[in-house]
C-alpha cells in the first residue's frame, strides 16, 4: 500500500508542475536560509581554528562602570587590571590576553597596506591552536622584554615577501617601527573576533600598557579551563568573587564595577541584549528570539502550503468521490495525501541542502567575509528537515481530513459542505 502511495505521490507532483514548483521553492529556500545562517553562527562560535578549544574558553569582553549620575560606561580592560586581578585566578589552566585590533598602514613592494594589528601576550599562543607555516610564536620572555617581534598572517607574508617559507627571522616595517618576524600562521577569518589579525605583537609594546594605569583599556582576558564539566562554572564563580573585591577607583563618580567571564556566544549575546550589569548573560532572551523568528520563518511557507493543498485537493474532488464510491476509507485517503506531502517535504529538503551547498560555495568564493570558509552543518540540516516534514504534515492534515469526510456524491460534484 505504501509503495502505491509513493508512486501516486510522485505522479501527482509531476502532473501539477506549478504547484510542485511553488511548494518546493518555499521548502528549499527556507531550509537554505536556515543552513547558511547556522553555518555562519557555527563559524563564529564553533570549535574552528585557531580556537579549537573554544568550548573550554571564557572571555571577559567588557568592564562595566555604573556611574552615579545614572549612566554606564562599557569598555575592555586595561593590562593593569588584568595583571592585578585576573591573573590571580587559581581555577583557570591558563590566563591570556588579547586586544581589540587596530589598523596600521605599512608599505610593501611600493604598495600601501592597511594591516589589522592585535596585541597579545605569550599565553595567547598557548590557549589558541595556530598552525605555524614558518617559525614559532613569540615567547613570554620576549613579551616581558618588550622585544619588537611579531607573528604575521599568510596574507601579510605573501604581500611583503611573496612566500610563507623562510620568512621567520626577517625584518618588516610596521608604521614607523621595524619588527623581527617570529613566525607565520594561516589567515584567520575576521569573524573570529578574539584571534583574527594580520599582525600579532607583544602587548607590552602598546602605548596604553606603558602609560595607562586605569581599570578600563583595550584588552580582553581569555581564560582557558582544564578538562572536566565543572571547570567552567568554577572559573566563573571565582571570577565573580574577584570582581566583588575590586576597588572602585573613583567612588564619587563610579557607583559599581561589574564584569563577567562568558563563553564566546554568551559574550556576544550579553552585549546584544544589554545585560552588561547583571549575572544573566541574555542567552535565554537571545535563544527565545531566534526560536520565535525561526518558527515564524518556517510557518510562512507552511501556511502557503495549506492554501495550495486546499486548492490542489479541491481539484481532485472527482478522484476522491470515485475512490470513496468504490469503498476507500477516510483514513486511506488521508494517508495518501500525507504521503504526498512527505514526498514533497523530502524532495524540498534535498533541494534545500543542494541550494545551501551552492550558496556557501559562492559565499566562500566571493571572499565577502575575509578568509572565512563556511561549511554545512549536518546537525542543522537534520533539524531543518524534521521541521520541514512536520510543517509539511501540518499543511496537509486539515485539507486531507476535510475532503475525506465528504459524501461521495458531494465530492463528485466538485466539493460541498456535508461530511459523510
Amino acid at each position: 500500500m505504501l509503495l502505491n502511495y509513493l508512486k501516486i505521490a510522485w505522479k501527482v507532483l509531476l502532473r501539477r508542475k506549478f504547484f510542485t514548483f511553488i511548494s518546493l521553492f518555499g521548502i528549499s529556500f527556507t531550509l537554505m536560509i536556515m543552513l547558511v545562517v547556522m553555518a555562519m553562527v557555527n563559524h563564529i562560535t564553533g570549535a574552528q581554528a585557531p580556537e579549537k578549544r573554544i568550548d573550554r574558553m571564557l572571555f571577559v569582553s567588557l568592564l562595566n562602570q555604573q556611574l552615579r549620575d545614572g549612566g554606564n560606561m562599557n569598555s575592555p580592560m586595561s593590562a593593569h587590571f588584568i595583571d592585578r586581578y585576573v591573573r590571580t585566578l587559581k581555577t583557570p589552566a591558563t590566563v591570556a590576553l588579547t586586544s581589540m585590533t587596530s589598523t596600521v598602514t605599512s608599505f610593501a613592494n611600493n604598495e600601501s597596506l592597511s594591516l589589522d594589528v592585535r596585541y597579545t601576550d605569550g599565553n595567547f599562543w598557548k590557549v589558541t591552536d595556530f598552525e605555524f607555516l614558518d617559525g614559532r610564536p613569540f615567547t613570554g620572555q620576549e613579551v616581558s622584554r618588550a622585544d619588537r617581534v611579531c607573528v604575521i598572517s599568510e596574507h601579510t607574508a605573501r604581500a611583503f615577501f611573496g612566500t610563507t617559507k623562510g620568512v621567520a627571522g626577517r625584518i618588516m616595517e610596521l608604521g614607523i617601527y621595524r619588527y623581527r618576524i617570529a613566525g607565520v600562521v594561516p589567515n584567520v577569518p575576521v569573524i573570529r573576533f578574539y584571534s583574527s589579525a594580520d599582525v600579532w605583537v607583544p602587548y607590552t609594546l602598546s602605548t596604553s600598557y606603558r602609560t595607562d594605569s586605569r581599570l578600563d583599556g583595550e584588552f580582553i582576558p581569555i581564560l582557558l579551563a582544564g578538562p572536566g564539566a565543572e571547570a567552567l562554572p568554577a572559573i566563573r564563580a571565582e571570577f565573580a568573587q574577584v570582581m566583588r573585591r575590586v576597588e572602585v577607583p573613583d567612588p564619587k563618580a563610579v557607583k559599581k564595577l561589574s564584569a563577567h567571564a562568558d563563553p564566546a556566544l554568551a559574550s556576544i549575546t550579553r552585549q546584544l541584549t544589554n545585560h552588561t550589569t547583571t549575572e544573566d548573560d541574555g542567552m535565554g532572551v537571545f535563544l527565545l528570539g531566534c526560536t520565535v523568528l525561526g518558527l515564524l520563518f518556517m510557518l510562512l511557507p507552511a501556511l502557503n502550503l495549506v492554501n495550495l493543498n486546499v486548492t490542489r485537493i479541491l481539484e481532485r474532488s472527482s478522484e476522491i468521490g470515485v475512490r470513496k464510491a468504490f469503498g476507500a476509507s477516510g483514513s486511506a485517503l488521508v494517508g495518501q495525501f500525507l504521503v504526498e506531502n512527505l514526498v514533497l517535504a523530502g524532495v524540498g529538503g534535498l533541494l534545500g541542502l543542494g541550494l545551501a551547498a551552492g550558496a556557501l560555495h559562492l559565499l566562500n568564493g566571493s571572499h565577502f567575509i575575509a578568509y572565512a570558509q563556511f561549511g554545512l552543518s549536518w546537525w542543522a540540516f537534520g533539524w531543518g528537515l524534521v521541521l520541514a516534514v512536520v510543517f509539511g504534515l501540518m499543511s496537509g492534515v486539515y485539507p486531507a481530513w476535510k475532503m475525506s469526510r465528504l459524501h461521495p456524491m458531494d465530492a463528485l460534484r466538485g466539493g460541498g459542505s456535508g461530511p459523510q
